[in-house]
C-alpha cells in the first residue's frame, strides 16, 4: 500500500490546498502520473502516484487544507487492507468532507531517545511548535509521550502569552472598521515565512556604500554597442554570485547541529508582484553571464507577474537579493529567506557629494545592505563578504569578462 502525500516545500510551509483531484477512487493509475493538483507556497504543483495500483481511498476532497507533509490518500492493489491515519485540518469552523478509514487498527512504531518515549504524532507535533519533549511529563503506557500531551504543552504556552480577548474596534474604542482583508493565499504564505525566520534565526546586519559609476557608465556602453539593455540587478546578482563562490560560508543553511554549504549557487530574487511577494531562482547564477541572468530576471518576472511560475523555479535558493531601490528606499533590513543563512537588500542609486582625493565630486552611490545568521557565520566574514560584492561592482569589468 502507497501513501499519497503532499510533501512540505520548505521548513516554513505549514499548509496545503487541495485544488482538483484528478483521479477518482477506483481509477487504476501508474507510477508517476499526476494524481492531483494542490496550491502550496506561491505556486501549484501536482502530487504524483508513487506507485501502481488503484487509487483506494480519497482522504480529503478537493478545497480542504491540509497541514504538511501530509497523507491525503493510498494507491495499491484492491485485495491490500486500508490502513487507519488521523487527518487534520487548518480551520476547524470549515472542515471540508473526510472520509475515514476503519478497515485496520492503527499501526503503532516505537522509538525511543535520550531516555524518554513518544509516539511518532508527538514527536512531529513537538518539532513544528518547537516544544522540547524533554520538558513534558508523558500520560501513555511507562510514561510515553502521546500527541494530547504535546498539544496541552502547546496550549499552556500560549496562554503564558495571549492578548487579552477585545476586538480590534473595542481596543480602539469604536472606529469603525472599512475593509477586513482575510489573511490567505501568498499573503498567509510570506506571514507564516516572516514569523518562522524571526522564530529560527539570529540575524545581523551590516551596511556599506557602493560607488555605481562605473557600472553604469558600462551598462550604457553595452547598450549601445552591442544593442543590448541589461539591469543593474543582473549585475548585482552576478556579483553576489561570485563573491559566493569565495566566501562559501554564507551559501548556506544551518539544520539542527550541522552548517550546511550548498554545492550549488541559486540567487532567489525577491519580485512583488499584485498578488504579493514570490522569490523565483536564477540557477547556478555564477556560472551564467550577466547576459543570461538579464534574461532569466526578465522571464521569471513575466511568469510571476502572470502566476505562471513553475514549482522548480520556486525551490532551490541558496541566497536572496532583494531590490527596494526602483521604490526610492535608501537603506533596509531585509529578513533572511528560510532556511538560507543571508540576504542582501538593494537600496536606491542616487547622486551624492563625496569627498575624493580632497575634492568634493558627484557620484551615483547605492547602499548595500546584508542581514545574515549570526549562528552560522561572524561579522568579519560577513564584512568581507559584502566588500567583495562592492569591489566587484565597483570593477565591473570583471563581471563581464
Amino acid at each position: 500500500m502507497y501513501e499519497v502525500i503532499v510533501p512540505r516545500l520548505d521548513p516554513a510551509m505549514k499548509t496545503g490546498k487541495i485544488v482538483e483531484w484528478l483521479k477518482n477512487e477506483g481509477d487504476q493509475v501508474r507510477k508517476g502520473e499526476a494524481l492531483l493538483v494542490v496550491e502550496g507556497e506561491k505556486t501549484t504543483f501536482e502530487v504524483e502516484a508513487p506507485g501502481e495500483g488503484v487509487l483506494r481511498k480519497k482522504l480529503f476532497e478537493s478545497g480542504a487544507d491540509v497541514q504538511v507533509p501530509a497523507v491525503i490518500g493510498f494507491v495499491g492493489r484492491l485485495d491490500e487492507q486500508l490502513p487507519t491515519v488521523e487527518v487534520a485540518v487548518t480551520a476547524p469552523s470549515a472542515l471540508p468532507p473526510i472520509k475515514k478509514v476503519e478497515e485496520a487498527p492503527p499501526r503503532i512504531i516505537e522509538r525511543r531517545a535520550e531516555g524518554f518515549r513518544a509516539s511518532p504524532l508527538a514527536r512531529k507535533l513537538a518539532e513544528e511548535h518547537a516544544i522540547d519533549l524533554a520538558t513534558i511529563k508523558g500520560t501513555g503506557p511507562d510514561g510515553r509521550v502521546l500527541k494530547e500531551d504535546v498539544l496541552l504543552a502547546v496550549e499552556e504556552r500560549r496562554a503564558r502569552v495571549r492578548a487579552p480577548s477585545v476586538t480590534l474596534t473595542e481596543w480602539f474604542k469604536g472606529p469603525r472598521i472599512a475593509k477586513s482583508i482575510p489573511l490567505s493565499g501568498i499573503r498567509r504564505t510570506v506571514a507564516e515565512r516572516l514569523s518562522y525566520s524571526f522564530r529560527t534565526a539570529v540575524p545581523a546586519i551590516i551596511t556599506m556604500d557602493v560607488d555605481m559609476e562605473n557600472l553604469i557608465r558600462l551598462r550604457e556602453n553595452m547598450k549601445t554597442t552591442i544593442n543590448t539593455d541589461l539591469s543593474l540587478t543582473a549585475f548585482m546578482v552576478k556579483a553576489v554570485a561570485i563573491a559566493l563562490e569565495a566566501h562559501a560560508i554564507l551559501n548556506s543553511a544551518l539544520e539542527r547541529d550541522e552548517i550546511k554549504i550548498f554545492g550549488e549557487i541559486n540567487i532567489a530574487l525577491a519580485i512583488n508582484t499584485p498578488e504579493g511577494l514570490v522569490a523565483p531562482v536564477v540557477r547556478d547564477a555564477n556560472k551564467k553571464t550577466v547576459q543570461e541572468i538579464s534574461n532569466t530576471i526578465h522571464q521569471l518576472t513575466e511568469k510571476a507577474m502572470q502566476k505562471k511560475l513553475d514549482l522548480q523555479e520556486l525551490l532551490g535558493g541558496t541566497f536572496t537579493i532583494s531590490n527596494l531601490g526602483p521604490y526610492g528606499v535608501e537603506i533596509f533590513a531585509p529578513i533572511i529567506n528560510p532556511p538560507q543563512s543571508a540576504i542582501m537588500g538593494i537600496g536606491t542609486t542616487e547622486k551624492r557629494l563625496i569627498i575624493l582625493n580632497e575634492n568634493v565630486v558627484m557620484k551615483h552611490i547605492a547602499a548595500l545592505s546584508l542581514v545574515f545568521d549570526h549562528r552560522v557565520v561572524d561579522g568579519v566574514p560577513a564584512a568581507e563578504f559584502l566588500r567583495e560584492v562592492k569591489r566587484l561592482l565597483e570593477e565591473p569589468h570583471t563581471l563581464v569578462a
